[in-house]
């Protein structure tokens, strides 16, 4: 079952559970963006699973219940020139840690997808969290369909890069079409597909189109 882990923690007498996750740390544009979710004690929706498992339509619903349920939600959008200066993985530790600031009730504890966080809140990381855990999972919906719609919004200003298809993903296409039209000032210049390029002389750094987003 998906709430084992919060069946257990309630079984100890600890109800405030904060599931957190990110999305965002693989893609060459954009920002990583993470999520804090705290669900009701004993909640359970059987359409909450991974947000990976779930298509777009299903995902977008999901989002709408949890925002309309859970007790607390906190994001955090951590940018890609904080990510190029700090590295993607110390970007997905500020992201998450800042998620669970952001919440509105202090959890009592806290539920982590793989990723181990320095908080004095007692935690738990869990390896494929967000398919062993209800309260990640949903943190990872938030997470994933708040960075989705930060890409679409890029891709209405710049539709050439395909964003609301790849969501900034190294796809053939998307590589293709960065050697066309040049690099977007929201890439993340650190990552070895984009450093190669400029390298490389595919593409010119010093003409950066800027995306004002």
């Amino acid at each position: 079952m998906l709430n084992e882990y919060e069946k257990e923690l309630n079984n100890k007498g600890i109800t405030l559970i904060a599931g957190v996750d990110e999305a965002g740390r693989g893609p060459l544009v954009g920002p990583v963006v993470a999520a804090a979710v705290i669900l009701p004690k004993n909640y359970y929706h059987e359409g909450i699973n991974d947000s990976k498992k779930l298509n777009p339509k299903k995902r977008d619903l999901m989002f709408e219940i949890i925002n309309r349920d859970a007790l607390s939600i906190g994001i955090s959008i951590i940018e890609n020139n904080i990510i190029d200066e700090i590295n993607i993985l110390e970007a997905t530790k500020k992201a998450m840690i800042e998620a669970i600031n952001n919440l509105s009730i202090v959890p009592e504890h806290i539920l982590i997808d793989a990723v181990k966080l320095d908080l004095k809140i007692k935690s738990t990381s869990i390896i494929k969290g967000d398919a062993n855990s209800i309260s990640i999972a949903a943190a990872s919906i938030i997470a994933k369909v708040t960075r989705d719609k930060l890409m679409d919004k890029l891709d209405l200003k710049f539709p050439e890069y395909g964003f609301k298809h790849h969501k900034g993903y190294g796809t053939k296409m998307h590589m293709e079409n960065i050697k066309k039209y040049g690099l977007l000032d929201n890439y993340r210049f650190t990552f070895k597909p984009i450093n190669v390029l400029i390298n490389e002389g595919d593409i010119n750094e010093r003409k950066i189109r800027k995306t004002n987003i």
